[in-house]
């Protein structure tokens, strides 16, 4: 892998099927959900939707981690008859109107695709798969592989997946169905997704098309470096005699019965607290200073990427099972931590 500039982020905001949204819906108030990153410089495109549909459009200013996290209660809160929710595909069933906008990315993949071919010459039999702004790309860069020599399986939609090829970072059922077929995976986005897939089959190599740095990633060695943080995690919180159990309120994050975990704790004789958030921080976790460790019901993804942010342990429901003697540590090894 050699450094390269990090390229213009070139996206497809669909405008005018945005526009042509809110006049189907005669929707008077909007909410608009923009991912970390895209909020600045969409005051030009807010006034061309303001002038073309007479709507009050207003913009989210909370965090958008992906389809989990639609804010319905804001949208309550101001009156708004329609969300307009950027950078995703649709995650859980949601009663409330909403119009997905999946960002697509206009930019050509074809030099890192080229430059990939380096990294899997080792092997013939490729999982390919990809966050939302890419999925309309998978056919082509498929029909590359394949005149290279490769033999390449894209997932079917499952689970959470709204299409073929896409890929959430919670969950990789899809990918998982390929496993005894395929010898390494193929990531076309960003390093969450592709960091995920290598939790996801841990046994698989993983390379990541970095689209936004410019660049081809493995991640072999990020997700060996994870996975031996992950059991020294789980090696603390069974020795915690404190352990809060952290219940996300977001729509589209829950993860296990917190009811039944804490049941379970109070057998081995450890002291449980049930929290709930909205969003896990490490200034609100330090307000719980005397629990000694934490199991989260929320997005899996933020006990095991953010390990560093937190100066307490904190484990995602399926490590909390190895804590419970539900699970092995060799059978999150074999089946996943994700």
């Amino acid at each position: 892998m050699r450094n390269k500039i990090p390229r213009r982020l070139d996206f497809d905001f669909e405008i005018p099927r945005v526009i042509g949204e809110i006049k189907k819906r005669k929707a008077k108030r909007v909410l608009v959900q923009l991912p970390l990153g895209i909020k600045t410089g969409f005051m030009s495109n807010l006034k061309k939707i303001e002038k073309a549909t007479g709507a009050d459009v207003i913009i989210s200013g909370g965090n958008c981690w992906g389809g989990c996290d639609v804010p319905l209660d804001e949208a309550k809160m101001i009156g708004a008859n329609l969300i307009i929710h950027f950078g995703h595909a649709p995650f859980t069933k949601i009663d409330f109107p909403i119009v997905y906008v999946y960002l697509k990315d206009k930019s050509s993949l074809t030099g890192l695709v080229k430059e990939s071919l380096k990294e899997i010459k080792s092997w013939k039999n490729i999982g390919l798969i990809s966050s939302i702004q890419h999925v309309h790309k998978l056919e082509e860069i498929k029909k590359f592989y394949e005149k290279n020599g490769k033999r390449v399986e894209i997932p079917r939609a499952v689970g959470h997946a709204f299409l073929s090829g896409h890929v959430v970072g919670c969950e990789y059922g899809g990918l998982k169905a390929l496993k005894e077929g395929i010898e390494c995976i193929i990531v076309l986005g960003n390093q969450f997704h592709a960091l995920g897939a290598a939790l996801a089959l841990v046994g698989k190599p993983t390379i990541l098309i970095d689209s936004y740095n410019n660049k081809v990633v493995n991640m072999d060695k990020k997700r060996d470096l994870l996975i031996r943080q992950r059991n020294i995690a789980i090696s603390k919180v069974k020795e915690a005699k404190k352990i809060g159990v952290i219940v996300g309120t977001k729509i589209g994050q829950k993860f296990g019965a917190y009811n039944n975990i804490k049941k379970e704790l109070e057998k081995q004789g450890k002291e449980v607290m049930v929290i709930t958030m909205d969003e896990m921080t490490p200034d609100k976790i330090m307000n719980f200073y005397d629990i000694e460790g934490f199991i989260e019901l929320a997005c899996p993804r933020i006990a095991t990427d953010d390990y560093g942010k937190y100066e307490k342990p904190i484990l995602t429901f399926r490590e909390g099972l190895v804590v419970l003697g539900k699970l092995r540590w060799q059978d999150l090894l074999k089946e996943g931590f994700v």
